[in-house]
């Protein structure tokens, strides 16, 4: 399976919402497990945004700096995380999409130095011992300093973009940046705005791997925790995300492929075993 980075631009481009909708709609296999981590070093937003406050600060990214100092990351890891999974009767097990909140206030970032580490070492064996996917949010700045460790140990890191001018203009000079950090990047485009995949993908240079729907009443189901309308998980927002979660998945594989010294026929297996 794969661990994929979000990483955002300025331009409002959604990194969070787009990264629950993937959480929610993702495609399990028995006995797999979807993670989603915020890790946007300004700061979490599903606590107080999703969640509407009622879970309040327990749980969360902060309280792993207390645990690494104690020895005590790996079993505290799994004790932060909540249960977003689903109850609509389609036989979906508890725990199998799971969050950890990121932090409440950006100056709590400065003690997540050594953190960011671990946690980039965490997520790589997660997938390779339980065969869980991880999806890392980064925001706008996480891809970037000493997070952004994070993107450079995932299968593949893809930038949140919106497809209208201010944001494109703002986006190329992070995907320069982010191609030089990481190597090759793809985008999660957002269509809001005029412009076709094919010329975002022209003008930044970068394949546009996935495509979500600008949804503003779907979104704020999301961001905000407003009222869920019914038949929500049949959206096109979640029918687009569902759809762009196995294009994320096929694209973190054959990047892992390629940079794999088994053989030639690497890329076939790895693409088989993520659909």
């Amino acid at each position: 399976m794969a661990v994929i980075a979000l990483a955002g631009c300025s331009g409002a481009p959604g990194v969070t919402t787009s990264a629950l909708a993937l959480l929610l709609s993702w495609p399990l296999e028995a006995e797999r497990r979807m993670i989603l981590a915020e890790c946007d070093p300004d700061g979490g937003a599903v606590l107080h945004g999703l969640l509407q406050g009622t879970l309040g600060d327990r749980y969360g990214l902060r309280n792993l700096s207390v645990a690494a100092r104690k020895n005590e990351f790996g079993e505290a890891f799994w004790r932060q995380l909540i249960d977003l999974s689903s109850d609509d009767g389609k036989n979906e097990s508890p725990h199998d999409r799971l969050l950890l909140p990121g932090i409440t206030d950006p100056a709590q970032s400065a003690s997540l130095g050594q953190v960011w580490k671990l946690l980039a070492r965490m997520f790589r064996g997660i997938e390779a011992d339980h065969g869980h996917d991880v999806l890392i949010d980064l925001g706008r700045r996480g891809a970037y300093g000493p997070s952004g460790v994070l993107a450079e140990q995932a299968d593949a890191t893809f930038v949140v973009v919106r497809n209208t001018l201010r944001c494109l203009q703002a986006a190329e000079s992070r995907v320069r940046a982010l191609e030089e950090r990481v190597g090759d990047v793809g985008v999660l485009m957002i269509s809001e705005g005029p412009y076709p995949a094919g010329e975002v993908q022209r003008v930044l240079q970068v394949p546009v791997v996935a495509t979500l729907p600008y949804a503003p009443k779907d979104a704020r189901v999301l961001s905000d925790g407003t009222e869920q309308p019914r038949h929500f998980t049949k959206s096109p927002l979640m029918k687009a995300a569902r759809a762009g979660s196995t294009a994320l998945v096929q694209r973190a594989a054959l990047r892992r492929a390629r940079l794999d010294p088994r053989g030639p026929h690497a890329a076939d297996e790895e693409v088989t075993r993520a659909r």
